[in-house]
């Protein structure tokens, strides 16, 4: 069963403490589930679209198209085209005072977990430090420093509770060969078998299969 939203903007009605936030944006039943940190890190201010509106913006979805995550990308008319991608942050509020404290993102938590889970796509892709260092700590049994090395973790697979993590550094730090080590990770997966599902059928009467992330 898949859930069908009504647009690929906050397509769960999302109702954050603050007046300006860059709501998730993409596909509900996605595979791929890019994680930024915040507005003021990764953009999106003007577009209401995670990972826009920066200088390296334009590169990193041309990347995500490279390797398959977006069908289209036009920053300037700020359609996009995702099948199988979901975009979002672990703080969506853009914060007043440029960085949020421990608490706001505390407060900013429950929003983001439960549109994770909502979505439960296979593949998480934390962005930056504070991403990588959240989702491996939460959502998997790796040990991480709560500023990773993103050099040691970039385009590498982690396996977690449900979900394969393929870290990546911020996207103004990426390299030609940062790029092109992302989209050889990505068209990798498509050589194998990613999609991690549970029978729940063995729980009932007729033992049919049912399948669910």
């Amino acid at each position: 069963m898949e859930y069908v939203a009504r647009t690929d903007s906050n397509p769960f009605g999302q109702s954050p403490p603050c007046e300006r936030f860059v709501p998730g944006y993409g596909d509900v039943n996605a595979d791929f589930h890019l994680v930024g940190d915040h507005p003021g890190i990764h953009g999106g201010e003007r577009s209401k679209i995670p990972f826009t509106d920066r200088p390296w913006s334009a590169t990193f979805f041309e990347t995500l198209v490279r390797a398959g995550l977006l069908q289209e990308a036009d920053l300037d008319s700020s359609r996009f085209a995702s099948y199988r991608t979901f975009l979002s942050y672990l703080h969506m509020c853009v914060p007043e005072n440029g960085i949020p404290d421990t608490d706001s993102y505390a407060r900013m938590e429950p929003f983001f977990d439960s549109e994770l889970r909502a979505i439960t796509a296979h593949v998480l892709i934390p962005v930056g430090e504070r991403a990588t260092a959240h989702v491996l700590k939460t959502y998997t049994s790796t040990p991480v420093a709560a500023s990773p090395e993103m050099e040691e973790y970039h385009a590498t697979e982690i396996r977690g509770a449900g979900w394969l993590v393929i870290p990546v550094k911020h996207p103004a730090d990426w390299s030609d060969d940062d790029a092109e080590a992302f989209v050889e990770r990505i068209q990798s997966l498509e050589e194998a078998d990613y999609r991690q599902v549970s029978d729940l059928g063995r729980f009932m009467p007729g033992g049919d299969a049912y399948f669910v992330r």
